[in-house]
């Protein structure tokens, strides 16, 4: 901090001093300074408690206890010193204050008003939070509990793990003070050090990010356990019908069960999807595309036969856009529900070999025109 020398246009620095230099406490002063001007923290807060003791089987206290316009709790750590186990310490009463519940947070901000000038809790929360009724508030709701931390100093173990913290998404925040002299005066400053002010909605950006790239995965992951599962029943049934064609495909966790159709390029495939189940004849040979389209050409040419031996009207898919075709036939479920897989797996273990009847004679004429052996 510095003094402005308007008369020489210069800057004089101002020394640092400890708290401690002047005699200043950390519970009988700097408590008491963040309790009556909250704001001094950056934002609009509710001080709800002091030296709270409310914690199961522990007589630990926290130093101040507070709500933010978001509904959150916010657990205030004030420390001369940062000290190894700030971190630890903080983080332990949040997690104490995670379980707190609307009427006990009431409860313990009137006894709050009790000792410290009275007036009513729930008049006092309706009006810090505009007018919004108490039964209609979400007071501490999830996992969202903040911790701020308040020091003259922040050791580095501090911060290391504070930064570590921040970027799995817990949301902290460390101030730090300092006071200065100034001739007869005693100057007081706190600034917010991590995250920096500037880069928080950065790192907030950051670790939802994260979050939401972690629960892709674990989407991923589940619907391939979920599909492996479906598979794994699907090919036993279809082992024990009469049809043979699926006798050497193992089950995976991918969306489609295939096998060859006796033309390279060419597959007989069981599509499982969440929201429905399909048959499919799919033309992909690599030659190219105008070999695909004409290998649909000649399938399509033979429609009437096809479904009339097949039972039902196909959907016939030249995908002119792409590169592969396309000879389809499904039906909705609902393939999460686990309910519903005795009957999805009887329709494909029905439908697959009609399919393949249907459309094999016509692609063994496909062959023979290509030139081409079974495979």
């Amino acid at each position: 901090m510095y003094k402005i020398d308007q008369e020489n246009n210069r800057i004089i620095a101002l020394e640092e001093r400890s708290l401690n230099d002047f005699g200043f406490q950390e519970r009988k002063h700097l408590q008491e300074w963040l309790a009556a001007t909250p704001s001094a923290l950056g934002e609009e807060l509710l001080i709800i408690q002091k030296e709270f003791d409310g914690f199961d089987e522990t007589s630990e206290r926290l130093d101040l206890l507070a709500l933010d316009k978001n509904q959150q709790l916010v657990v205030i750590e004030n420390k001369l010193d940062s000290g190894r186990d700030v971190v630890w310490q903080a983080l332990k009463y949040a997690s104490y204050c995670s379980s707190l519940k609307r009427d006990q947070i009431v409860e313990i901000y009137q006894r709050y008003l009790d000792r410290h000038g009275g007036g009513n809790a729930r008049e006092k929360l309706i009006e810090f939070y505009d007018g919004t009724e108490i039964d209609e508030l979400r007071l501490n709701a999830g996992n969202t509990q903040r911790v701020f931390m308040v020091a003259t100093k922040f050791r580095k173990e501090v911060t290391s793990t504070v930064m570590w913290l921040l970027g799995h998404g817990l949301q902290l925040k460390c101030f730090k003070v300092g006071s200065y002299k100034l001739g007869n005066e005693i100057l007081f400053r706190i600034d917010q050090v991590i995250p920096m002010p500037e880069a928080a909605d950065y790192m907030i950006g950051l670790a939802e990010k994260e979050a939401a790239e972690q629960a892709s995965e674990r989407a991923v992951g589940e619907a391939q356990t979920i599909r492996l599962a479906f598979w794994s029943a699907t090919l036993k049934a279809m082992k024990e019908s009469s049809c043979r064609i699926f006798d050497n495909v193992t089950p995976s966790g991918r969306g489609t069960s295939g096998t060859g159709s006796g033309i390279a390029g060419l597959w007989y495939e069981m599509i499982f999807r969440f929201e429905e189940i399909r048959v499919r004849l799919y033309i992909d040979k690599r030659e190219s595309v105008e070999v695909n389209k004409r290998i649909f050409d000649a399938l399509h040419a033979k429609k009437e036969q096809v479904e009339s031996v097949f039972g039902a009207p196909l959907e016939w898919l030249r995908m002119d856009d792409l590169k592969a075709s396309a000879i389809t036939y499904s039906k909705a479920f609902d393939g999460r529900n686990q309910e519903n897989w005795p009957e999805m797996i009887a329709w494909l273990v029905d439908h697959m070999p009609r399919l393949e009847k249907a459309l094999a004679p016509h692609i063994a004429a496909v062959r023979a025109s290509l030139g081409q052996t079974a495979h």
